[in-house]
């Protein structure tokens, strides 16, 4: 029995660069979706104990595409597993 050392390296170095990838993408999602709506006119924002202030609808967009970004790479990750 013999490994291909390259093979395993490389399948090494791509599954660590996506699996970071990835954690980087959903932080971004949750931070997304997290997001404060800042004060207007230097007051403070009322808020209810473990409640959030809705924040804008572009960063709630962005980050449901982040979502959608890892729900894909997990949908392909499996597709390669069972194809």
């Amino acid at each position: 029995m013999s490994i291909d050392w390259a093979a395993l390296g490389q399948v090494f170095g791509v599954s660590l660069a996506v699996t970071v990838g990835m954690v980087g993408v959903f932080t971004l999602g949750i931070v997304g979706t997290s997001r404060k709506a800042t004060p207007e006119q230097g007051g403070t924002a009322a808020t209810v104990p473990g409640g959030a202030v809705d924040g804008s609808p572009l960063a709630r967009t962005g980050a449901y595409a982040c979502f959608a970004v890892c729900a894909a790479v997990v949908a392909y990750g499996i597709y390669l597993i069972v194809a």
